[in-house]
């Protein structure tokens, strides 16, 4: 009998990551982006993740609403095309698209396509920045569809997009919802005035958060990051004179549940990554480090807030008898509930 595709699955899965460098030419971008999926599926890869906004250079480095343009529906022409090769390959892929919804409302979206059975669906991006060089806020309405994971024949697969990588939130939300692998897209670099010490501080961090969701969902990790020197609108294309544009570092990486790096693309070249994965690491990595058993539900009510003042604190706390302090909280619960305190 045939396994469900959303059911879970212990056993081993190659998967694939298409690091690559974006020219001005969309379609040339969509062209080298196919040839490199199938490239991955050649060498055995069976799930494939491409960079965010991967058909276009990142043209959030300025406001322009000529840049608008360049969005489309989903499903539409990017999407059908990686659905075509999909469905050839009979391969699962996962890769950012710009989409257009409606006139004047568009998201950075991914979209979800699980091989011969098409298209699955779409995340809209949930966090959305504003720094120097990522005026993501002038083009991109903030995601509705929540955090959302994917089924394959593998198990499901969480799917978020860059930003979204430093929230340790919506790495759990998708956990939750019974992710097994961590899908991130992503479009990050560093300022060409941006010193040496600087970028490698830069690079470490976003490695690090990202295992770190790793470690504490029991998940594996696949980020996927552009690469290459990409100039602001109407600058040079040449990073060395000190033109305004960003350096974007590729590094991208595969991670299992305990946090280890299966392996590493470079910092300058376009690259396929085909790397096996041992999906039985999940169930292990969760028994012996049982951070879900161990959540304690009843005491993060102050997460849907902003930020606690300390009056919230203290309401919150007595919510759910939990003082600020922490002291004779496990002796309140127990009481309600008979269980005793300090019992194993």
């Amino acid at each position: 009998m045939s396994r469900s595709p959303d059911s879970p699955a212990d056993g081993r899965v190659a998967v694939g990551l298409v690091q690559m460098s974006m020219s001005a030419d969309a379609g040339e971008n969509l062209a080298r982006a196919l040839a490199m999926v199938a490239d991955a599926a050649e060498r055995g890869a069976r799930l494939i993740c491409l960079p965010e906004l991967f058909a276009w250079r990142y043209f959030c480095q300025s406001e322009d609403p000529a840049h608008f343009a360049l969005a489309e529906p989903i499903p539409g022409p990017t999407t059908r095309a990686l659905e075509a090769l999909a469905e050839d390959l009979d391969v699962t892929v996962a890769a950012g698209v710009f989409e257009r919804r409606a006139p004047g409302i568009f998201h950075n979206a991914a979209v979800y396509i699980d091989g011969r059975r098409g298209y699955r669906g779409k995340y809209r991006k949930m966090h959305i920045p504003d720094d120097p060089g990522y005026s993501e806020k002038y083009y991109f309405t903030p995601g509705d569809l929540g955090f959302r994971a994917f089924g394959s024949p593998w198990g499901k697969c969480g799917l978020m997009l860059c930003w979204d990588q430093w929230f340790p939130e919506a790495a759990r939300l998708a956990t939750l919802q019974g992710a097994r692998i961590l899908l991130y897209p992503t479009a990050i670099g560093s300022h060409p005035a941006d010193g040496t010490d600087e970028r490698r501080r830069q690079q470490e961090a976003w490695e690090l958060v990202q295992r770190s969701h790793g470690i504490v969902n029991g998940c594996f990790v696949i980020a996927v990051n552009r690469v290459g020197f990409e100039p602001a609108p109407g600058r040079s294309a040449n990073a060395r004179d000190g033109s305004a544009g960003i350096e974007f570092w590729g590094r991208s990486f595969v991670s299992t549940p305990d946090g280890d790096v299966l392996e590493r693309a470079s910092c300058e070249s376009d690259e396929v990554l085909v790397v096996e994965i041992d999906l039985a690491e999940v169930e292990r990595s969760r028994v012996e480090w049982p951070f879900l058993r161990d959540r304690r539900v009843d005491a993060y009510a102050g997460l849907t807030e902003r930020f606690l003042d300390s009056s919230q604190a203290t309401e919150f706390a007595s919510e759910k008898s939990l003082p600020p302090d922490g002291t004779e909280g496990a002796n309140a619960i127990a009481e309600k509930t008979g269980t005793g305190a300090g019992s194993d």
